[in-house]
Protein backbone atom coordinates (compact mmCIF):
# COMPACT_ATOMS: atom_id res chain seq x y z
CA UNK A 1 0.00 0.00 0.00
CA UNK A 2 0.82 3.11 -0.74
CA UNK A 3 2.19 5.86 1.79
CA UNK A 4 0.31 8.84 0.02
CA UNK A 5 1.02 12.40 -0.46
CA UNK A 6 -1.42 14.89 -0.86
CA UNK A 7 -3.76 14.77 -3.36
CA UNK A 8 -4.49 18.21 -5.20
CA UNK A 9 -5.69 16.53 -8.74
CA UNK A 10 -8.08 13.36 -9.57
CA UNK A 11 -8.10 12.26 -12.99
CA UNK A 12 -10.95 10.57 -14.19
CA UNK A 13 -11.06 7.92 -16.99
CA UNK A 14 -14.33 8.52 -18.88
CA UNK A 15 -16.06 5.29 -19.91
CA UNK A 16 -16.83 3.14 -16.67
CA UNK A 17 -15.85 5.64 -14.83
CA UNK A 18 -17.76 8.99 -15.18
CA UNK A 19 -20.13 7.52 -17.47
CA UNK A 20 -21.66 3.81 -17.25
CA UNK A 21 -21.12 3.05 -20.88
CA UNK A 22 -20.05 -0.51 -21.15
CA UNK A 23 -23.74 -1.49 -22.63
CA UNK A 24 -23.63 1.19 -25.50
CA UNK A 25 -19.42 0.58 -26.78
CA UNK A 26 -20.49 -3.36 -26.51
CA UNK A 27 -23.21 -2.82 -29.02
CA UNK A 28 -21.93 -0.43 -31.44
CA UNK A 29 -18.92 -2.84 -31.11
CA UNK A 30 -20.37 -6.27 -31.48
CA UNK A 31 -22.84 -4.34 -34.45
CA UNK A 32 -19.76 -2.80 -36.22
CA UNK A 33 -17.32 -6.10 -35.90
CA UNK A 34 -20.17 -7.81 -37.45
CA UNK A 35 -20.51 -6.08 -40.37
CA UNK A 36 -16.62 -6.97 -41.47
CA UNK A 37 -17.61 -10.46 -40.49
CA UNK A 38 -16.05 -10.94 -37.10
CA UNK A 39 -17.97 -12.46 -34.01
CA UNK A 40 -17.21 -10.11 -30.74
CA UNK A 41 -17.87 -11.72 -27.63
CA UNK A 42 -18.69 -9.70 -24.55
CA UNK A 43 -15.45 -11.40 -22.44
CA UNK A 44 -13.93 -10.11 -25.49
CA UNK A 45 -15.03 -6.67 -25.73
CA UNK A 46 -13.99 -6.51 -21.65
CA UNK A 47 -10.73 -7.13 -22.63
CA UNK A 48 -10.60 -4.10 -24.86
CA UNK A 49 -12.34 -1.91 -22.83
CA UNK A 50 -10.15 1.33 -21.96
CA UNK A 51 -7.16 0.77 -24.75
CA UNK A 52 -7.22 2.28 -27.92
CA UNK A 53 -9.74 1.69 -30.74
CA UNK A 54 -6.77 0.50 -33.13
CA UNK A 55 -5.82 -2.07 -30.21
CA UNK A 56 -9.40 -3.58 -30.18
CA UNK A 57 -9.52 -3.68 -33.82
CA UNK A 58 -6.69 -5.86 -33.71
CA UNK A 59 -7.98 -8.23 -30.70
CA UNK A 60 -11.80 -8.04 -32.16
CA UNK A 61 -11.63 -8.50 -35.86
CA UNK A 62 -7.81 -8.87 -36.55
CA UNK A 63 -4.87 -6.76 -38.50
CA UNK A 64 -6.63 -4.92 -41.11
CA UNK A 65 -5.46 -1.63 -43.07
CA UNK A 66 -4.88 1.76 -41.69
CA UNK A 67 -7.54 2.85 -43.68
CA UNK A 68 -9.96 -0.06 -43.08
CA UNK A 69 -8.77 0.41 -39.13
CA UNK A 70 -9.77 4.45 -39.69
CA UNK A 71 -13.31 3.44 -41.52
CA UNK A 72 -13.90 0.78 -38.85
CA UNK A 73 -13.11 2.75 -36.12
CA UNK A 74 -15.76 6.23 -37.44
CA UNK A 75 -18.55 3.43 -37.68
CA UNK A 76 -17.95 2.19 -34.25
CA UNK A 77 -17.95 5.48 -32.32
CA UNK A 78 -21.20 6.75 -34.37
CA UNK A 79 -22.94 4.33 -33.85
CA UNK A 80 -21.77 4.67 -30.07
CA UNK A 81 -22.80 8.48 -29.77
CA UNK A 82 -25.83 7.46 -31.46
CA UNK A 83 -26.61 5.30 -28.58
CA UNK A 84 -25.84 7.84 -25.30
CA UNK A 85 -26.36 10.92 -27.17
CA UNK A 86 -29.91 10.90 -26.15
CA UNK A 87 -29.39 9.01 -22.87
CA UNK A 88 -26.30 9.73 -21.44
CA UNK A 89 -25.72 6.97 -18.78
CA UNK A 90 -23.75 9.11 -16.16
CA UNK A 91 -22.25 7.30 -12.82
CA UNK A 92 -24.38 7.90 -9.95
CA UNK A 93 -23.02 10.34 -7.74
CA UNK A 94 -21.04 11.79 -9.41
CA UNK A 95 -22.40 14.99 -9.91
CA UNK A 96 -22.19 15.36 -6.15
CA UNK A 97 -18.03 14.21 -6.77
CA UNK A 98 -17.22 16.85 -8.62
CA UNK A 99 -18.87 19.76 -7.00
CA UNK A 100 -17.29 18.54 -3.51
CA UNK A 101 -13.95 18.36 -5.28
CA UNK A 102 -13.81 21.96 -7.01
CA UNK A 103 -15.38 23.44 -3.55
CA UNK A 104 -12.33 22.12 -2.10
CA UNK A 105 -10.02 23.32 -4.29
CA UNK A 106 -9.18 20.12 -6.06
CA UNK A 107 -8.01 20.40 -9.46
CA UNK A 108 -10.08 17.80 -12.16
CA UNK A 109 -9.33 16.58 -15.65
CA UNK A 110 -10.36 14.05 -17.58
CA UNK A 111 -8.03 11.17 -19.07
CA UNK A 112 -9.53 8.90 -21.45
CA UNK A 113 -8.30 7.10 -24.60
CA UNK A 114 -11.56 7.87 -26.29
CA UNK A 115 -12.17 9.83 -29.62
CA UNK A 116 -12.51 13.55 -29.21
CA UNK A 117 -15.47 13.49 -29.91
CA UNK A 118 -17.08 11.01 -27.16
CA UNK A 119 -15.54 13.03 -24.86
CA UNK A 120 -17.00 16.51 -25.80
CA UNK A 121 -20.29 15.00 -26.25
CA UNK A 122 -19.46 13.97 -22.23
CA UNK A 123 -19.26 17.28 -21.51
CA UNK A 124 -21.68 18.84 -23.21
CA UNK A 125 -24.56 16.79 -23.36
CA UNK A 126 -23.54 15.26 -19.58
CA UNK A 127 -23.35 19.31 -18.08
CA UNK A 128 -20.09 18.34 -17.05
CA UNK A 129 -17.51 20.85 -18.95
CA UNK A 130 -16.95 23.52 -15.90
CA UNK A 131 -15.97 20.81 -13.90
CA UNK A 132 -12.69 19.87 -15.50
CA UNK A 133 -9.09 21.90 -16.00
CA UNK A 134 -8.49 19.97 -18.61
CA UNK A 135 -9.49 16.83 -21.04
CA UNK A 136 -7.14 14.66 -22.75
CA UNK A 137 -8.67 11.99 -25.43
CA UNK A 138 -7.12 9.75 -27.73
CA UNK A 139 -5.66 11.67 -30.09
CA UNK A 140 -3.97 13.96 -28.37
CA UNK A 141 -0.75 11.09 -26.61
CA UNK A 142 1.06 8.73 -28.99
CA UNK A 143 0.59 5.77 -27.17
CA UNK A 144 -2.59 4.49 -25.41
CA UNK A 145 -2.97 2.77 -21.94
CA UNK A 146 -1.24 0.92 -20.52
CA UNK A 147 0.83 3.13 -21.26
CA UNK A 148 1.20 6.04 -18.67
CA UNK A 149 1.04 8.76 -21.68
CA UNK A 150 -2.54 10.37 -21.38
CA UNK A 151 -2.45 10.37 -17.29
CA UNK A 152 0.84 12.02 -17.58
CA UNK A 153 -0.50 14.65 -20.33
CA UNK A 154 -3.45 15.30 -17.88
CA UNK A 155 -1.28 16.20 -14.55
CA UNK A 156 0.66 18.21 -17.11
CA UNK A 157 -1.57 20.29 -18.30
CA UNK A 158 -3.26 20.69 -14.54
CA UNK A 159 0.08 21.69 -13.25
CA UNK A 160 0.23 18.91 -11.09
CA UNK A 161 3.28 16.88 -10.30
CA UNK A 162 2.67 13.26 -10.39
CA UNK A 163 3.15 12.13 -6.92
CA UNK A 164 -0.15 14.63 -6.19
CA UNK A 165 -2.31 12.99 -8.72
CA UNK A 166 -5.06 10.64 -8.18
CA UNK A 167 -6.46 8.77 -11.01
CA UNK A 168 -9.98 6.89 -10.63
CA UNK A 169 -9.94 4.16 -13.18
CA UNK A 170 -12.50 0.84 -14.15
CA UNK A 171 -10.25 -1.20 -16.27
CA UNK A 172 -6.71 -3.02 -15.56
CA UNK A 173 -5.02 -1.46 -18.79
CA UNK A 174 -6.09 1.99 -17.03
CA UNK A 175 -4.70 0.85 -13.51
CA UNK A 176 -0.89 -0.25 -14.87
CA UNK A 177 -0.96 3.28 -16.94
CA UNK A 178 -2.09 5.00 -13.46
CA UNK A 179 0.70 3.57 -11.55
CA UNK A 180 3.42 3.63 -14.35
CA UNK A 181 2.72 7.48 -14.19
CA UNK A 182 3.60 7.33 -10.75
CA UNK A 183 0.13 8.88 -9.54
CA UNK A 184 -2.13 6.98 -7.34
CA UNK A 185 -4.02 4.40 -8.69
CA UNK A 186 -8.24 4.27 -7.15
CA UNK A 187 -10.05 1.57 -8.72
CA UNK A 188 -14.25 1.45 -9.55
CA UNK A 189 -15.20 -2.14 -10.15
CA UNK A 190 -17.30 -1.31 -12.35
CA UNK A 191 -16.48 -3.20 -15.60
CA UNK A 192 -13.90 -5.53 -13.87
CA UNK A 193 -13.90 -7.81 -10.50
CA UNK A 194 -11.85 -6.74 -7.89
CA UNK A 195 -9.71 -9.25 -8.04
CA UNK A 196 -8.88 -8.21 -11.05
CA UNK A 197 -8.18 -4.54 -10.54
CA UNK A 198 -6.20 -5.51 -7.64
CA UNK A 199 -3.88 -8.19 -9.61
CA UNK A 200 -3.49 -4.86 -12.44
CA UNK A 201 -1.76 -2.90 -9.27
CA UNK A 202 -4.30 -0.99 -7.72
CA UNK A 203 -3.65 0.69 -4.74
CA UNK A 204 -7.47 0.81 -3.73
CA UNK A 205 -10.90 -0.53 -5.17
CA UNK A 206 -14.80 0.94 -4.41
CA UNK A 207 -17.32 -0.85 -5.78
CA UNK A 208 -18.55 2.33 -7.57
CA UNK A 209 -17.55 6.22 -8.02
CA UNK A 210 -20.06 7.05 -5.59
CA UNK A 211 -18.20 4.79 -2.95
CA UNK A 212 -15.24 6.51 -3.22
CA UNK A 213 -14.19 8.11 -0.11
CA UNK A 214 -13.92 11.69 -0.02
CA UNK A 215 -11.21 12.09 1.84
CA UNK A 216 -8.83 9.88 -0.34
CA UNK A 217 -9.20 12.67 -3.06
CA UNK A 218 -7.91 15.55 -0.93
CA UNK A 219 -11.98 16.72 0.22
CA UNK A 220 -11.69 16.94 3.63
CA UNK A 221 -15.07 15.27 5.59
CA UNK A 222 -17.98 17.60 5.18
CA UNK A 223 -16.99 20.10 3.02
Amino acid sequence: MRTDDRVNAVIFDMDGVLVLSEDAHFRSWRDTAAAYGARVSHELFLSCFGRTNPDCIRTMIGEVSPERAHEIAERKELAYRDIVRSDMPLAPGVRELLGSLRAAGVCTAIGSSAPPENVELLLDVGGLREHFAAAVNGSMVSRGKPAPDVFLRAGELLGVHARECAVIEDAPAGIVAARAAGMLAVAVATTHTPAQLVEAGAHHVFPSLASVPRHLLGVLQGS
